[in-house]
């Protein structure tokens, strides 16, 4: 993870390419097909780091699970890039208008940060709006090393969302994209507490999350009137997929979790597939 700072305070940004990371297993071409098959069918077990992979000891246990079927999770050169490929299919072509209310949230800031940023998709987002200092944050070099090649403009920083290399008050705004509900409870805590850390006064933490009511609704006559066949099929992607600490992030009553560490809720808008959340620290808080 990144330890080192330039004069200014930031941290020192990742400089890579993802042919020089080392292989995975998934990478190798003896990684057997029953393996890949048994993750793909069964759910996740645990991640398998390569011995010289950058920040390897800094990772903490829940990082080491297989999220969403994907074998060896969101650590294998392989893998990754098809894993994003494969994702934006499936969510239907709906990330990029979600992609797009998250930059509208924080257009017109001057510093904003993206946690958990995987390939870099949403902070590339907010630099079409003209935000010029943009930082991206995530625990996997192989995601980081897709994000520094396909966005430039954007500052790339291996680390942890709970543990952030950044300064206090630095950024003006943040945004996470499908990250909370990836984290217990008690991380997901330490992020918020860390997002406050590195917020002005005023700055606004802007969230997208799957929905709760592809899940809780069980009534499919009710998903249909919500969303017709669309309510149908995210109801089953969300439980198809691996997800181990969604229910912990759902079971939150996320305006007072949000207002007992300094922030207000500008807005929770849920619908199918996403809730969006804007959050504003409050001035003058303690």
């Amino acid at each position: 993870m990144s330890s080192e700072v330039t004069a200014n305070g930031d941290p020192v940004t990742i400089q890579c390419k993802d042919s020089a990371l080392p292989d995975a297993w998934p990478d190798r071409p003896i990684a057997t097909f029953r393996r890949i098959l048994s993750t793909l069918l069964f759910g996740g077990g645990a991640v398998e780091l390569p011995a010289q992979l950058p920040g390897r000891d800094a990772l903490p246990d829940y990082l080491l699970r297989e999220f969403h079927r994907v074998p060896n999770g969101y650590y294998s050169r392989l893998l990754v890039r098809g894993y994003e490929r494969g994702f934006e299919r499936a969510m239907l072509g709906s990330m990029d208008r979600n992609r797009d209310w998250l930059a509208r949230a924080v257009q017109g800031r001057q510093a904003v940060l993206d946690i958990g940023c995987g390939s870099g998709k949403v902070i590339g987002a907010v630099a079409q709006t003209g935000v010029r200092d943009l930082w991206g944050l995530d625990a996997s070099p192989y995601q980081l090393c897709i994000a520094a090649a396909d966005f430039p403009e954007v500052s790339f920083v291996q680390g942890l969302a709970e543990n952030m290399p950044f300064e206090d008050a630095r950024f003006d705004a943040v945004t996470a994209c499908f990250l909370f509900h990836e984290l217990p409870a008690e991380m997901q805590d330490a992020v918020l507490l860390e997002v406050r850390r590195v917020l002005k006064p005023g700055g606004l933490l802007a969230i997208s999350e799957p929905s709760p009511m592809q899940l809780s609704t069980a009534n499919p006559f009710t998903l249909f009137r919500l969303a017709g066949l669309r309510g149908w099929y995210f109801a089953l992607l969300a439980r198809f997929v691996t997800e181990p600490y969604v229910e912990q992030w759902h079971a939150r009553d996320l305006r007072a979790w949000a207002e007992c560490q300094g922030f207000t809720v500008q807005q929770d808008a849920q619908g199918i597939p996403f809730r969006q959340l804007i959050l504003q620290l409050r001035r003058g808080r303690t």
